[in-house]
């Protein structure tokens, strides 16, 4: 197509789940009472670090940066989502797509640097605990927490740069739950080869690097409590991991099979699936796992309620 044939598309329409057009009233309700729990659940495990002096320690920093990392992440995409399902007209400009696209892929970053970051705190605490206080310190914990942020925040800026200036001129239906590069690629008017590869380089780098890295603290880790002796010993210092571990594997079990792919066919109900476990899911749990499986933050909690007075 010639481009002075094209008519540049000014808005996308978000699709969603096209095959669950009856039970929108439903699905807006249970999403609604997902992003409130998420909120409050995240929301308690960071003011609950941050007002507890006994919880100011390297991993539960971490986890606090973690939850308040969270919030931002759930909220660029699921209050656009809740919108949608309730609304007729299911639109979203073309800039707001790509500040949607930036805000969750930046902030998703972020969250890769995060976890990493967490699997070497282990690391440091299982098998190098002599040297961990002296290297694990307050100030240290602020530069990894800087860098982690900054890096999330560069990372989408190629990428979306490489977007906003191919052509859209229609048909401007996302089929996806949210703006995302795979969907919206799949738009344009022109080839998207660069687009995919350029895509596809830079989730891996940062992906698998990243779980690489968590790969190789775990391996270490499994190694050094083999060796401890005694069975208590050993279920202690899983007990450290078992959170993190598990967000871990949920978070990174679905990021792989859809980012690091160097295709631009895939099935959308999958791709759906796979989004809803990421974006929606992933957060929604994190509060739970980290909470209901640490004794720390149960009684931090319950130190909090009867400082309050709201528990006896």
């Amino acid at each position: 197509m010639k481009p002075g044939n094209w008519s540049q598309v000014t808005e996308f329409i978000i699709l969603g789940f096209p095959h669950l057009q009856g039970v929108q009233a439903f699905l807006f309700l249970l999403l609604l009472l997902i992003y409130l729990t998420t909120i409050l659940g995240n929301l308690l495990i960071f003011l609950v670090v941050c007002l507890d002096s006994r919880l100011h320690t390297p991993m539960y920093r971490f986890f606090s940066m973690l939850s308040l990392l969270e919030l931002g992440y759930t909220a660029a995409t699921i209050p656009k989502m809740l919108s949608n399902l309730l609304s007729e007209k299911k639109t979203i400009s073309f800039s707001g797509c790509l500040l949607q696209i930036y805000f969750f892929h930046s902030l998703g970053a972020t969250e890769c640097y995060l976890l990493t970051a967490m699997a070497y705190d282990r690391y440091l605490a299982i098998c190098q605990p002599l040297h961990y206080p002296t290297r694990m310190t307050p100030a240290l914990c602020l530069k990894i927490a800087v860098g982690c942020w900054l890096g999330g925040l560069a990372g989408p800026v190629a990428e979306i740069s490489l977007v906003s200036h191919l052509p859209f001129c229609g048909p401007n239906n996302i089929q996806h739950i949210f703006c995302d590069f795979p969907p919206v690629l799949s738009l344009a008017c022109t080839d998207t080869s660069i687009n995919v590869l350029v895509d596809f380089i830079i989730n891996s780098c940062k992906i698998l690097a990243t779980f690489l890295l968590i790969l190789s603290s775990y391996v270490h880790i499994i190694c050094t409590v083999l060796r401890i002796p005694s069975a208590a010993g050993k279920r202690k210092a899983f007990s450290t991991c078992a959170s993190h571990l598990t967000v871990v594997l949920i978070f990174y079990g679905s990021i792989l099979f859809m980012y690091v792919r160097l295709k631009k066919s895939y099935s959308l109900d999958y791709d759906r699936a796979l989004a809803v476990i990421y974006s929606v899911l992933t957060p929604f749990l994190n509060p739970f796992i980290y909470s209901l499986r640490n004794k720390e933050i149960k009684e931090a909690v319950r130190r909090q309620l009867k400082r309050t007075g709201i528990l006896e």
